[in-house]
Formats: C-alpha cells, sequence, structure tokens
C-alpha cells in the first residue's frame, strides 16, 4: 500500500516533535508499505526545523521514511502568524497538489493536522489519485479554540474551521480518533458509526530497553541526593504549561510542607518562571525545578520517580476522552500514577496502576500523595507492572499501526 500522509506539525528523531506520525510511519514501512510524509517546514513544536535553503521544497528520506517539507510563512506564538502558515501550508498543498499525486501514487490520503483545513487539499489529491481519503482527529475544531479560548462561532477563522470539518463529514471514507469517546460528537454530525476507529497515542517499546542511556547531569545528583536523604520523590516530567495545572501540584506540596516527599519538576514551558517564582516566595525547600532531559534519557530519569504526577484543568472538552504521551510513558516506566483528572476516560484507573483524584484541588492531591505514599512498596511496584503490562497489551505503535492501517483498508 502507497501512503500519503499529510501533517502540518509532523517531526522525526531528528527535528523533535510530533513523533506521532514518524512512529506509525516507520511501522508501516518496516511492514512493506511505502509512505511519504508532507509536513510545514515551520513549527513551533520542533527542536529543529528542515532546512529548505531558500527552496519551496525539500525531499528527505529518514528511516525509510520519504518526506517532503514545504515552505511557509514562519511565525512565532500562537496569534495572527500562526494563522498566516497555516493558511500558507494549505495553500501549498495545493499547489503541490498534483506533483504529489503523481509521485506518490497514493492508495489512501491521511489528513492530519490538528486543524481540518487539510481535508480540502487532501481530497483534491486523493481524487486524482484515485485514493481513499482517511481523516485522522487530533482536537474538536472549532469546538477547541471556542471553549478553551472563548473564540466566537463568529470570527471569521472559526467559521473557515466550521466549514472545513463539516467538509470532512462529508467526504472522508474514514475517520481515525485519537479520542477515544468522540462517537456520539461525530455521528451526530453525519458521520456514520463504522466508519470511525479510535486509535490514541502509544509509546515506541525500542525506546524502552532493558538496558537504559544513564541519566546524567544535575537532574542526575539531585535525585541521587534526595534517594541518599530517604526523600521519596513526587515527580513531573514535561511542559509547564497552564493546561498541564501545576500550580495545584505546587499548592499540595505547600500543604505538605515538613512531610516526606519532595517534588521534582523537569521540563520547561510558558509558566515555569512564574512557578519557579511563587515556590520561592512560599519558601517551598522540596520543590526543585530541573532542566528538560534528552528524549533518550527519559526513560531512566522516569525510573527516579517514585510517584509520577499528571494533572489536569477541568474542562468541558474532556467530556471527549485524553490520550496523552506524558502518561504513556509512566505507565511504561512502571512508576505509580498519581492522575488528577476529570474526563470521560481514564488509563489510569483502567489499569489500577495508581489513583486517581479530581483536577484543581490542592487538598485531593495532597491525599492522593498520602495515599499512595502509605501503601508498602511491593503495592507500589505492583501497581506500576500493571501499567506497564496494560500499555504493552493495548498502547504500543507496532499495535497501533495495524489499528490505524486496517481503518484504510476498510
Amino acid at each position: 500500500m502507497r501512503i500519503l500522509y499529510i501533517n502540518h506539525y509532523a517531526g522525526s528523531p531528528r527535528h523533535g516533535m510530533e513523533y506521532r506520525p514518524y512512529y506509525l510511519a516507520r511501522e508501516w514501512v518496516e511492514a512493506g508499505h511505502e509512505v511519504r510524509i508532507v509536513a510545514a517546514d515551520h513549527s513551533h513544536l520542533r527542536v529543529q526545523g528542515p532546512r529548505l535553503d531558500g527552496g519551496p521544497r525539500l525531499e528527505e528520506h529518514i528511516d525509510g521514511i520519504r518526506y517532503t517539507w514545504l515552505k511557509t510563512t514562519p511565525y512565532k506564538g500562537n496569534g495572527v502568524g500562526r494563522v498566516r502558515n497555516i493558511g500558507s501550508f494549505v495553500r501549498r498543498l495545493y499547489q503541490e497538489g498534483r506533483r504529489l499525486a503523481a509521485e506518490s501514487r497514493p492508495d489512501v490520503v491521511i489528513a492530519s493536522s490538528t486543524y481540518p483545513m487539510d481535508i480540502w487539499p487532501a481530497h483534491r489529491i486523493a481524487r486524482i489519485a484515485d485514493a481513499k481519503l482517511v481523516f485522522e482527529l487530533h482536537d474538536l475544531w472549532p469546538l477547541t479554540p471556542m471553549e478553551l479560548g472563548g473564540m466566537s462561532k463568529r470570527h471569521p477563522f472559526i467559521m473557515v474551521a466550521q466549514a472545513a470539518e463539516n467538509y470532512v463529514y462529508r467526504h472522508a471514507d474514514a475517520i481515525v480518533s485519537m479520542l477515544p469517546k468522540v462517537h456520539g460528537y461525530v455521528t451526530a454530525r453525519g458521520m456514520a458509526p463504522e466508519r470511525l476507529f479510535i486509535v490514541p497515542n502509544g509509546v515506541d517499546p525500542r525506546e524502552w530497553p532493558a538496558r537504559l542511556a544513564p541519566l546524567e547531569g544535575r537532574t542526575a545528583d539531585l535525585l541521587a541526593q534526595l534517594a541518599g536523604a530517604g526523600r521519596p520523590v513526587v515527580g513531573y516530567a514535561g511542559n509547564h504549561g497552564i493546561s498541564n495545572s501545576l500550580d495545584t501540584l505546587l499548592q499540595a506540596a505547600r500543604s505538605m510542607r515538613g512531610e516526606r516527599p519532595s517534588f521534582v519538576l523537569v521540563g520547561a514551558g510558558p509558566e515555569k518562571n512564574a512557578l519557579r517564582q511563587w515556590a520561592q516566595a512560599e519558601g517551598l525547600d522540596d520543590v526543585h525545578f530541573a532542566d528538560p532531559v534528552a528524549k533518550e534519557h527519559i526513560p531512566a530519569l522516569l525510573q527516579r520517580f517514585d510517584i509520577a504526577y499528571i494533572g489536569w484543568r477541568r474542562q468541558p472538552l474532556y467530556r471527549f476522552g485524553i490520550a496523552p504521551n506524558k502518561l504513556m510513558d509512566y505507565m511504561m516506566a512502571g512508576r505509580p500514577v498519581l492522575h488528577a483528572v476529570e474526563a470521560a476516560n481514564d488509563p489510569v484507573g483502567e489499569a489500577s496502576c495508581g489513583m486517581t483524584v479530581p483536577p484543581e484541588s490542592p487538598a485531593a492531591v495532597a491525599g492522593g500523595i498520602r495515599a499512595l505514599m502509605a501503601a508498602s512498596e511491593a503495592e507500589r511496584k505492583a501497581m506500576g507492572e500493571r501499567g506497564r503490562d496494560f500499555i504493552l497489551r493495548h498502547f504500543t505503535y507496532p499495535i497501533l499501526s495495524r489499528r490505524f492501517l486496517a481503518a484504510c483498508q476498510g
């Protein structure tokens, strides 16, 4: 099968996030399929962008996957510049459509750019190539910017996104959703339920070898010092943003001042400085902030956590479910997880690999930490083993890639 995978923000081990298109494509290539990923050269998610050196496009091969990078308008932040960048990528897809169809001769065209506007050029390419059209659903647009960003349904950008979403449900042969509880939403918009497939995020088992790459540097020294002092670690690894509800964790730490656990927050993000300043102002000596660690060292980092924390804001959008990469990593690491969430699904509860408490409640988070610390070491180890087993049975990319391919072939 020949697959044309359109994802504005697609990355690779060389470029950084986002990784899902790479992981799926690599599995398909190893199964004997031809895969071409088409992505924009500018993305706020990548650590390193491709170098087009002034050209309109760049062709690369990474682990058997053919990448086509298209020149787009640069941007910073999440404002008008990003909207222009989206528009430039959609326009470039139209410009390159016939060439992409002729060169790739795809059997399947996947539109997968978070926003739905890539469905229009993707459908055109699919028609030219007489290929099946699949839409990969990340977030519900325009519902997400309306509910999270407070945008009006009459905002021009929202109206364009709404038109694109309507087009998806009229023309896509299949929808593959990362969100597990969208059935009612999708069918209410005219999509036959048998054309909806759920394929969440997952982990790459190759990144979790029996012999882990050792953790080094200041973070390793800090964690070794805490372990030597007999201080159990409540750890967080990931982005420091508003949606991650780390202020709730810090308030819980304040209420636990003088108790045994130490709190270690690893990563970067727009809220990190404010969180650090708040912790310093409160005199929270048991709260430590550490720089991000390289992707290959994440497994070793997580092994040093006694409890892994992940929190969310209370948002109506979570009624459609959640599929966070960070939680998959925690579970794959075999850590007992404290999950502060209110959503339609709860992998921690399903796997019995920790504790779930209400979101945005410092008292509930502190209570969850105390409860997990009160469990015996054997009980916490069993929780972690159940989480890892749950991931290996359901959420590795070799498994998920086959489920996605079944949607493309169905």
